[in-house]
């Protein structure tokens, strides 16, 4: 079972510009599962995100990180993605000049370390395949990366890059936000068709509407920067029933928020 990835995160306190964002967080993900958190704007689901990346905007000053065991927050960021995390964006960068073939088969080969490069024509079938599940037209492998792309086209390119480099373990920071219905259910295929047990998931979402689709197995409530409540997927279920106020009447939180841009 060594195989068999994990990110742990324990105790986890990071600050924006001496603001203190994160008040502790702790969430354990394996591979073969799925971790959703939902949280109202501006609790710290991406700064948590961003934090795990090693964004440098970022500053973790208490508690730690690691995948599979090794320590994550001592890793560069290009280090962090060759270990096997990656992170699909809630705002994909646009790089001109850059083709998304050309972008997507250089990151796999760094992933793969020098000697054991995918050869060409094996990669750009398995570009295509995958493209054909997210419906993406062929064309998109020669058009720069994220250029000119809609904001949905941009959310499918995210999924079509962890598809390709098929990471160990991935967090989606709001994939879901400005996908039509028809765009979420093929998105959410493409993510789906990657679970298995050498594959962990981490969704931060506002809404329930994408759990629908990929099923989590456990769902985490952030407010106030830390996680305050895990169930399952019927927690999920119950918060768009009802939506947060509740949870915070009964834990008795005032403010919840941490961050206009956490």
């Amino acid at each position: 079972m060594a195989n068999i990835p994990e990110l742990k995160i324990s105790g986890l306190h990071a600050e924006v510009a001496g603001k203190e964002i994160l008040r502790g967080v702790n969430v354990t993900v394996r591979g073969g599962e799925v971790h959703a958190i939902m949280g109202p704007n501006g609790t710290g689901k991406s700064t948590l995100a961003s934090s795990l990346m090693g964004h440098p905007k970022y500053a973790v000053t208490a508690g730690g990180a690691t995948i599979d065991g090794e320590d994550l927050l001592a890793m560069s960021v290009d280090e962090r993605a060759r270990k096997g995390l990656f992170l699909a964006m809630q705002y994909p960068s646009e790089v001109s000049g850059v083709s998304n073939a050309n972008f997507m088969r250089m990151a796999v080969n760094a992933r793969l370390g020098a000697g054991n490069e995918v050869p060409v024509l094996k990669f750009h079938r398995e570009l295509q395949r995958q493209m054909k599940t997210l419906s993406i037209d062929a064309s998109f492998a020669e058009r720069y990366l994220n250029e000119g792309f809609s904001g949905g086209e941009k959310k499918r390119n995210e999924i079509l890059q962890m598809a390709v480099l098929r990471p160990r373990i991935a967090i989606l920071d709001e994939i879901d936000s400005g996908l039509d219905i028809d765009a979420l259910r093929i998105v959410a295929d493409g993510v789906n068709s990657l679970r298995g047990p050498e594959f962990g998931l981490l969704i931060i979402t506002h809404y329930q509407r994408l759990l629908q689709y990929i099923v989590p197995d456990r769902v985490h409530v952030m407010m106030q920067g830390r996680i305050v409540r895990s169930g399952g997927r019927e927690l999920a279920m119950e918060l768009e029933a009802r939506g947060y106020d509740w949870l915070k009447d009964e834990l008795g939180i005032v403010d919840e928020t941490v961050s206009v841009n956490a």
